[in-house]
């Protein structure tokens, strides 16, 4: 069994059956895969094995005669896989997802299949073979004709809607930083929690009501510093005067954490626009769903690796801990009492334990005290974060553990080696982060408010 994967970036699967039925008695069919995730396109699977051996030659002759054109870049041939889904919900909510396909390649696919589907018509071949020509080709099409609004995010998403968007969100955040320096780590952390979660769709926003207890209230999110919502509500506020009903609280966020990252010395990246703000916050669900800080590296892997992401993603990502602070709540059994011999846990430095023991004395009374992440250079986006680890300076035991494991420590060698490198990785971390769960189209909704539904 083959199958066609045009390697494009956020294009759901498109299955469609040709001689490849779920009981696997069809000796010639392929299924063609238009991302990762299996969705079968027809409504009903193929039950009936290859009706003549010329039928199965004539698959098998498609297949031969696709195959150079269809091992040339950007396509690739491999082998099947068995999990898919015929949800009608799944099918929907992919087809929102749909980027594009680049006009030139997709114009040769198509003058190709439209060529085998007459081939196949001229020499009488069966029906299955011919329909299954015809519906992928009209699938492809589809492609194309769908709205630009439901098919993708766009840099320029609101170049006519809402031309000073970026203006002025950039004016709000700086206006921000400079009276309350603690916005930018609030904002990448708040995004992080937002996206990570369930993705990016701003639910993290939404206040609790008497009848709904939303994610901002779930525990792990309770520590969530209000300069990062506060900023959003301020660009927000400040946007529905200038285009009124027309920026999503998503794409706020979004653009926010960007601009805030690279105002503390971070890397610029590209923050394509269009989401829509979710419709769903449940404090319920967050459980388990985003890393803790301390948790071993094998429950971060598979916190991460759960959403999507590789361990080098992973521990690009940490690399955010290079600004921000960490309540001392969160690291106290690290510091006092850690075992019967030991005060501290011995993978601190000795002066460096000594020192938020020191700084955490009275964090029992208040428990609003705080530890910058990174002592060295606290409000400067860099990589003396991962240089800090190997010298016993990580703030959490999750931060110890990046290092000590096998599985991520070449990777912070890596990053604190050259921050060029850390920098890149982080960049593209955070965009496929920023993409991560998105809602468009006629998914979701733009709020009035960010803290309610609308």
């Amino acid at each position: 069994m083959l199958s066609l994967d045009l390697g494009i970036a956020s294009i759901p699967t498109l299955w469609i059956w040709a001689g490849c039925p779920y009981d696997r008695r069809s000796s010639g069919g392929y299924c063609i895969f238009l991302a990762s995730n299996l969705i079968s396109w027809s409504a009903k699977r193929q039950q009936s094995v290859a009706r003549s051996s010329t039928e199965a030659a004539e698959y098998r002759s498609f297949i031969l005669r696709s195959k150079p054109f269809l091992q040339s870049p950007p396509f690739s041939l491999r082998g099947c896989k068995e999990n898919f889904s015929t949800s009608k919900q799944q099918v929907t909510a992919s087809q929102n997802l749909l980027t594009e396909v680049l006009t030139a390649t997709r114009t040769e696919l198509i003058l190709f299949l439209r060529a085998e589907a007459a081939a196949a018509a001229a020499k009488h071949a069966n029906g299955t073979m011919v329909a299954f020509l015809i519906v992928f080709l009209t699938s492809l099409l589809t492609l194309t004709t769908l709205p630009a609004a439901e098919s993708r995010l766009y840099s320029n998403y609101y170049r006519k809607s809402c031309p000073r968007f970026n203006q002025i969100v950039q004016d709000t955040v700086t206006n921000k930083q400079i009276t309350s320096p603690t916005t930018a780590a609030a904002t990448l952390r708040l995004f992080f929690h937002d996206c990570l979660h369930n993705g990016c769709d701003a639910s993290i926003l939404v206040s609790s009501t008497p009848f709904n207890k939303a994610e901002r209230d779930a525990d792990i999110n309770l520590s969530l510093p209000g300069d990062a919502f506060d900023v959003v509500v301020r660009a927000k506020t400040a946007l529905e005067l200038a285009c009124p009903n027309t920026v999503s609280c998503a794409d706020i966020l979004a653009v926010a954490t960007r601009d805030l990252v690279t105002m503390m010395g971070g890397p610029y990246y590209n923050v394509p626009l269009g989401r829509r703000d979710g419709r769903v916050s449940k404090a319920s669900a967050v459980e388990g769903t985003l890393p803790r800080p301390a948790m071993p590296v094998s429950q971060l892997i598979q916190v991460f690796g759960s959403r999507g992401f590789s361990v080098q993603e992973m521990v690009a990502l940490s690399g955010a801990h290079t600004i921000g602070f960490t309540h001392c709540s969160e690291f106290s059994s690290a510091i006092y009492n850690y075992s019967k011999s030991e005060q501290y846990d011995p993978q601190y430095n000795p002066r460096f334990a000594a020192g938020l023991q020191q700084a955490c004395a009275d964090y029992h009374k208040n428990p609003t005290m705080s530890v910058f992440n990174d002592v060295m250079t606290p409000n400067k986006f860099d990589n003396v974060y991962f240089q800090n680890l190997p010298k016993g300076l990580g703030l959490l035991k999750s931060d110890h553990a990046l290092f000590n494991d096998p599985r991520t420590r070449p990777f912070v060698e890596l990053y604190a080696k050259d921050q060029n490198t850390f920098f890149q990785a982080f960049a593209r971390a955070m965009e496929k982060l920023g993409v991560h769960g998105i809602q468009t189209g006629r998914r979701g909704e733009i709020r009035h408010r960010c803290d309610e539904f609308n």
